[in-house]
């Protein structure tokens, strides 16, 4: 199981259009929280949260600051306890990574991973239990799983879209591809939700994933001009996972 939840929450966040339009102010800021309630087949195995904190800098350039975190619940946190966190960083546009931070708690297993983006050179710096594991060069504008999600909510979305974007997590550097399917009233916490449902493509990814042959996995996202992302599906080696809108409360106000 490890790495499941924390990569069922990373997965909301792998594409951004190649096409379509950008709104000139973005739907989420500081304030805005979404809280999740995460399920393994039928059952209640866990809840996550993605929180938009205030802006602030990094290394002295003015930034966009996500943080999220995963945890099990009741039977399935008896036998294997999850407590995952990420965090991420960007440009105020969000335009490109600047960090990402990823605090894996799952079992006896610990990892903790701190990537670095340097726009100067290009580059990536991935430090894994402290120590620099891998440098990579880049394109000119790449994002972290993580912080992709916020870069797709800038793009007003239709039927029919097909997008891609430069996807890294300091160890490989691929171009991740997304493809709006349908329309659909999805049920949430918050009640019924017309919605975009969006289908990734999951061949470059690790983990569970790329252990099943046939995975599929979607995600949801509101068809106003939020574009909450308000359900991730998934079918995978291991049976099927789904996390599912429990709470929203929108950025502050100015």
């Amino acid at each position: 199981m490890r790495g499941i939840l924390l990569t069922v929450l990373a997965v909301l966040f792998l594409a951004v259009p190649a096409l379509g339009t950008e709104d000139a102010s973005p739907p989420f800021g500081p304030g805005e929280r979404l809280y999740y309630d995460i399920h393994w087949t039928v059952v209640r195995a866990g809840k996550a949260e993605l929180i938009c904190r205030d802006d602030t800098e990094m290394d002295g350039v003015p930034a966009r600051y996500f943080f999220a975190k995963a945890r099990t619940l009741g039977w399935v946190d008896n036998f294997y306890k999850v407590r995952d966190t990420m965090e991420a960083w960007t440009d105020m546009g969000v335009n490109h990574a600047l960090r990402y931070k990823k605090d894996q708690r799952e079992g006896s297993y610990r990892k903790k991973v701190d990537l670095i983006f340097d726009k100067r050179t290009n580059q990536s710096y991935r430090y894994a239990r402290g120590k620099l594991q891998h440098t990579l060069d880049q394109p000119a504008d790449v994002f972290d799983p993580m912080s992709i999600l916020f870069a797709f909510r800038k793009h007003a979305l239709h039927e029919g879209m097909e997008f891609n974007a430069n996807v890294s997590d300091g160890k490989v550097s691929v171009v991740g591809k997304a493809f709006v399917e349908g329309r659909e009233k999805v049920e949430t916490g918050i009640g019924d939700v017309d919605a975009y449902r969006v289908r990734l493509d999951i061949r470059h990814l690790s983990g569970v994933f790329k252990k099943s042959d046939n995975a599929e996995l979607y995600v949801w996202f509101s068809a106003d001009d939020r574009r909450i992302p308000v359900k991730v599906k998934s079918k995978v080696v291991v049976g099927f996972f789904s996390m599912t809108l429990r709470e929203y409360y929108p950025p502050k106000k100015g």
